[in-house]
Order: structure tokens, then sequence, then C-alpha cells
């Protein structure tokens, strides 16, 4: 039995076998609308979330399984103090694979140590969010149709993003990528992140200006500065409209620029992004059902 907490938890070569399987629902849907018949999985969800908690219902009911569940710790026994270890052995009984989502970075991980069925991380805190991650890798490499040589950009809140830190640590393992973190001194990559591209010689420069950069992008990977992860308001307000990708900005970049963000989105992007062509934020969402079937069949041994 396989847990994903991680998006390393997962070879580069078991990579290329999930997005291999991926693609080939997106191609022949019909072709996997039974496959996980007589199977339940739970989405666990103690922090608020809409598109990732619908697209693992939607991916599960694509596969012609059922879904159980609860989408905030107040509708669950959390709120009267039940552990997780005690949550996931009660879900055991009930389904056959779990997503989570936890404010509390490990949380998954306590729970997949105490699980009998495949636990799912849905995303812990600032920590990792490796479905996320999976969807991104799987666009990218659908779109642009190699996971190797380009450069690119990070931009907004690369400090608390967990997105950013599961995406950045998964492209390390690919030959010639350069990254372009583009974020306010107070909003910058963490330490940690920077000293482990510079141990493994990989390029990387730092900037606060979008405009600096944009014309040498392959790729853009645009986040929200996310409230929730302030302690003070007055602080993400200041910050909060720090980047905001227009047609301007887009008029310095190249022709073939995928533009990518996890959603949601607040004011980073200008609606009228939304029709260039390079926009792919919402396909990217359509990805994500695919790779979450392509997971579930794999957790399962389906595949």
């Amino acid at each position: 039995m396989r847990h994903l907490m991680n998006p390393l938890d997962f070879t580069v070569e078991e990579l290329d076998a999930l997005f291999d399987l991926a693609n080939d629902i997106e191609k022949n849907p019909g072709k996997y609308a039974h496959a996980c018949e007589g199977k339940k999985l739970a989405t666990c969800f103690y922090e608020p979330s809409t598109r990732t908690r619908l697209s693992f219902e939607s991916a599960m009911l694509s596969l012609g399984g059922q879904v159980l569940g609860f989408s905030d710790a107040a509708s669950s026994s959390a709120s009267k103090g039940e552990s997780v270890s005690d949550t996931i052995r009660v879900i055991s009984c009930f389904a056959d694979i779990c997503a989570m989502r936890h404010p509390k970075e490990g949380a998954p991980m306590v729970a997949a140590s105490k699980s009998s069925i495949p636990v799912i991380n849905a995303g812990d805190g600032g920590h990792q969010h490796p479905t996320q991650t999976l969807t991104d890798l799987l666009t990218i490499r659908s779109l642009k149709g190699r996971l190797t040589h380009f450069t690119i950009g990070l931009c907004g809140d690369l400090k608390f993003g967990r997105t950013v830190h599961s995406l950045i640590n998964a492209l390390v393992r690919y030959p010639d990528i350069h990254f372009v973190f583009i974020s306010p001194p107070e909003l910058k990559v963490p330490d940690y992140i920077t000293d482990m591209l510079g141990e493994r010689g990989i390029r990387y420069q730092e900037v606060i200006r979008l405009e600096e950069c944009m014309a040498d992008l392959d790729m853009l990977y645009m986040t929200r500065v996310q409230r929730e992860r302030f302690f003070n308001e007055e602080e993400y307000v200041r910050l909060k409209d720090f980047y905001i990708l227009n047609k301007e900005k887009m008029s310095l970049a190249k022709d073939d620029m995928l533009i990518l963000h996890p959603l949601p989105r607040v004011n980073e992007i200008s609606v009228e992004v939304d029709d260039d062509e390079r926009a792919i934020y919402f396909k990217q969402v359509q990805y994500g059902v695919y790779v979450r079937m392509a997971l579930i069949l794999t957790l399962l041994g389906l595949a």
C-alpha cells in the first residue's frame, strides 16, 4: 500500500507512467468510466477548498466510484476534539482511499502512519500540495511536450505558497531548468530552497519587478498573496496587489509563453488576460482532474 505525501514520493519514471495514464484518460475517458465501481473515496477537508476537493470528487465519480466526507473541520468530529489518528482509523472502515487537507503541516503524514487505506495529502498548511504539483507538471508536459530545458518564473507569494515550494522541489529533478523568483522582499522564497538550488548548481535569480524578466520566460507561474497565511492584516493589504498581470505586461512576453496559476485568483491576473491563448490556468484545472484520476487508479492498484 502506498500513500502520496510529497511529489518526491514518486520517481521520475513513476511520474512519467502516471502522466501517460492521465493523457490516456484524457483521450479515452470511456475506457475508465467504470474502473472504480464499488470503490469509495473519502474527502477529509479540515480547511476550506473548492478546486481541490471538487477535483478529487469529480475524478472519483468519473471513474465510476463513490465519494463521502466533510468539507471543513467544523462539520467533523474534529470539532469535538477527535484526533487525526482516530479519524483516519474510522474513515478506513468506510472508504477505500482518502484525500486529506489540513491546516497543520504533517497532519496527513500522521494519518498515513495509522491508516489501513491509501492517504493522499491534499495540502497541509504552507508545507506541501503534491496533487497540485502533479497537475502543474502534467499541464507543462502536455502543452510544452517536455519537462526539461525551460525558464520558469514564479511570481507573488513565494514565502508561504505551498504550491510554489512543491513545484520547485519537483522540477529540480529534471535537467536544465532555470528558475526566476519574482516577489517583494517580504515574500521571497525561503532560504532553504535557494540553498538547495545552490548546492545542486541549479540556476536561479531573484527579481522584484515582473517587467525585468517577462521576455526571458517560457512559462510564468502566478500566485495570489494568501490572506490566511498572514498574522498582520495591514501587511496583507500592503502586499496583496503588488503584482497584477495585464495586457501591457503580456506584450513583453514570448508568443508561446504559458501562464499557470494554482487558483483561486484574486487580483493578480487581470480578467483581460483570460482571452490570451497563453493563459492556460483553466486548462490546468482540467488536467488536475485527469491526474487525480490516474493517481487514484495507481494507489488502488487498478492501473
